[in-house]
């Protein structure tokens, strides 16, 4: 091929990842890919001589596309040359002492501190103009907002989000396309929210790499702390300073030439237990007027290296692409190949994130395919060795089998099921169902129930007791087998022996939770059929139950579809009558609790006590409550004001529990 047009051929197609990847957080091919095709397009440049405006290698960054406000840097912010050679980082740092720390992989950030205070945070945007982040960087977790310094103090640093708060974020996020890819991606979003209480909520830290300025300030601040820092020449003694402040300054080690090799070993090795992502290491010459005397070039300051691990790759075949459907619509390819070791764990799936992804791949079932973790963490393709591109997209979804729609979306191609009635947009549906106050399917997670509604196991509800049907395949995929399934069909078997009021409140009636499930259920005797009939009247005659639930509720038996389903679980349910207290002596009685606990170990265990002794509870003070349960009686709360008002009793724990005894 001609160099040139192979030249237009890789800016054209780093460009666009780059700018998939930094403006709207998707990847439309691999870390791995990136790598190969930015060092390829350094190589032909060299070897050609010809450099395009548009070359990656020539800019900094991408631009900015949100709606913060935006501010120049006093200085453009440049990124790091980068090798992937022990002997390289030895070459550079030759007889000079040197400074090796992680590579941090989330949001770069500057930070400014005028006397004492924290006053300013910008991102590094594309290098020249970053976003004022300032509201949302005061909610990052270990940001000190005062220091001792009072002088002007200007420093960078990297914002991230741990792997541990990743896994938590994205366990609440039931879909599987709308989870986030990486730690980097959801950092980013999290930084330039809008809304501070969000990056408050992500857990977002903050590690400082840079100093980049120590000033006097105006008349002279900083004569309070002290007086200008002495350095000694010396970065680390800029790090150690930093400390000093207050900050928790990224994690680094002195080494010179000889001591590099096994310090790289070291790294290497405590970055598989790290909580915090880095996607590979910096060497730093410690020196400061040396690093400064070897100036910059139009892209990279020379005074550093960035250093990233050779990944561990492995060869495999893909056996098979798990298109997953989920409660947004979109459906998304996840790759299945025969099972590989990587950085010490057995890998066998990777997301494919979207169409674009897996064309640009060329997939085919039976492909050779080349797999390795990003970061040391992520599993990954790297590329396909064949390149048959005969994987088929599917045309029907594979939970309702309705017709699939692939969809632009910015700069990749996603694929969507456009049916409104789809199961698998009903997960939170399902999920409620067979939640522990519901019929209380031990075994069915969210994800469990995503992957069975994906693979058509799962189209209603009183599908979820048709499971054996379903045998081979369900003990067939990954994080089943044999013990784990006979326990779902013996919890599952379980759950039919259950009340009208679970049932009620796993129908997901809107309004209904389990308090009022079960004063329907009491109402009406326990009678399923009885009241599917009622009429509005019958309903909103019931202590507790006003126009709008006694609406929804006649609502939703007068649709046939929803009468059908009732009349199906009821043919495969036993109901039984819900075990009561003899001595019903609170019999109609309305109980709200507020506070911590102490006798209790949570508040649905002291609710269950309520209803056992024949009340019931709600959720907020009014003329028709009978008791307020809160352990601190002499509390300011709202609460309590409001019980004090309307002269209701305030109830300890102990005090109920005296009151149940009949004391």
């Amino acid at each position: 091929m001609d160099k040139r047009k192979r030249i237009e051929e890789l800016v054209e197609l780093l460009n666009q990842a780059g700018k998939a990847y930094y403006e709207a957080g998707q990847e439309i091919i691999s870390n791995l890919e990136y790598d190969k095709a930015y060092d390829e397009l350094v190589r032909l440049e060299e070897e050609t001589g010809i450099v395009l405006s548009a070359s990656p290698t020539q800019n900094v960054g991408y631009s900015v596309a949100t709606a913060l406000p935006k501010e120049e840097h006093a200085s453009p912010m440049l990124s790091l040359d980068k090798t992937k050679s022990v002997e390289t980082l030895q070459s550079f740092l030759g007889e000079q002492k040197g400074i090796l720390s992680w590579k941090l992989d989330g949001l770069t950030v500057v930070m400014t501190y005028e006397k004492g205070e924290f006053v300013k945070a910008v991102t590094r945007g594309n290098g020249r103009i970053g976003e004022i982040v300032t509201e949302n960087a005061k909610r990052f977790r270990n940001l000190p907002l005062r220091i001792p310094f009072k002088g002007r103090l200007v420093l960078r640093g990297e914002a991230l989000i741990r792997y541990s708060d990743f896994a938590k974020i994205n366990e609440e996020i039931p879909e599987e396309g709308a989870k986030y890819k990486n730690p980097r991606n959801l950092c980013s979003g999290s930084v330039r929210q809008l809304d501070p209480k969000i990056t408050w909520e992500r857990r977002v830290y903050f590690f400082p790499f840079t100093l980049v300025s120590v000033e006097e300030g105006e008349d002279g601040a900083s004569r309070e702390s002290g007086g200008l820092p002495d350095f000694h020449n010396s970065h680390e003694a800029e790090f150690e300073f930093l400390e000093q402040q207050g900050f928790q300054v990224v994690g680094r080690r002195a080494v010179n030439k000889e001591e590099l090799p096994g310090a790289v070993s070291d790294f290497s090795e405590q970055v598989k237990k790290n909580d915090f992502p880095s996607d590979g290491l910096v060497l730093l010459m410690d020196d400061i007027s040396y690093g400064k005397s070897l100036g910059t070039t139009a892209k990279f300051p020379r005074n550093a290296l960035a250093f990233k691990w050779e990944d561990e790759e492995e060869k495999t075949i893909l056996r098979e692409v798990e298109w997953s459907p989920s409660r947004t619509g979109l459906i998304n390819p996840v790759a299945i190949f025969d099972p590989v070791e990587l950085e010490g764990t057995v890998v066998s799936r990777a997301s494919l994130h979207n169409i674009s992804y897996l064309e640009d791949l060329k997939l085919g079932i039976g492909d050779e395919i080349t797999v390795y973790k990003a970061n040391m963490i992520i599993p990954q393709i790297g590329e396909n060795l064949t390149k048959s591109g005969q994987l088929p997209i599917p045309e029907h979804c594979p939970a309702c089998h309705e017709e699939t729609k692939i969809v632009q979306d910015k700069e990749a191609k996603m694929l969507y099921c456009e049916n409104p009635h789809c199961p698998a947009k009903r997960i939170k549906q399902f999920a409620l169902f067979v939640s522990r106050d519901a019929l209380n399917i031990e075994g069915l997670s969210e994800m469990t129930l995503e992957k069975f509604i994906g693979k058509g196991f799962i189209q209603e509800l009183p599908d979820l007791f048709s499971l054996k049907e379903h045998k081979e395949e369900i003990i067939a995929m990954e994080g089943f087998g044999q013990k784990s399934y006979d326990k779902l069909i013996e919890n599952a078997e379980k759950a039919r022996e259950t009340s009208l009021a679970r049932l009620l409140y796993g129908l997901g009636i809107g309004g209904i939770g389990a308090s009022n499930a079960r004063v329907l259920s009491e109402a009406f005797h326990e009678n399923a059929e009885e009241l599917s009939r009622a009429e509005l009247s019958e309903v909103v005659s019931i202590k507790g139950i006003g126009p709008i639930l006694g609406e929804s509720i006649v609502r939703y038996f007068k649709e046939e579809e929803n009468c059908r389903l009732f009349r199906k679980l009821l043919s495969i349910l036993h109901l039984h009558k819900e075990e009561r207290a003899e001595n019903a002596f609170l019999s109609g009685k309305v109980f709200v609790i507020t506070g911590s606990l102490n006798h209790f170990q949570n508040r649905k265990e002291l609710e269950e006590e309520i209803r056992k002794a024949g009340a019931s509870t709600a959720s907020s003070i009014s003329k028709n409550t009978s008791y307020l349960i809160n352990n601190d009686k002499n509390s300011t709360s709202s609460k309590n004001k409001k019980a004090q008002e309307l002269g209701i009793p305030i109830l300890s724990e102990e005090d109920f529990l005296r009151l149940l005894r009949g004391e």
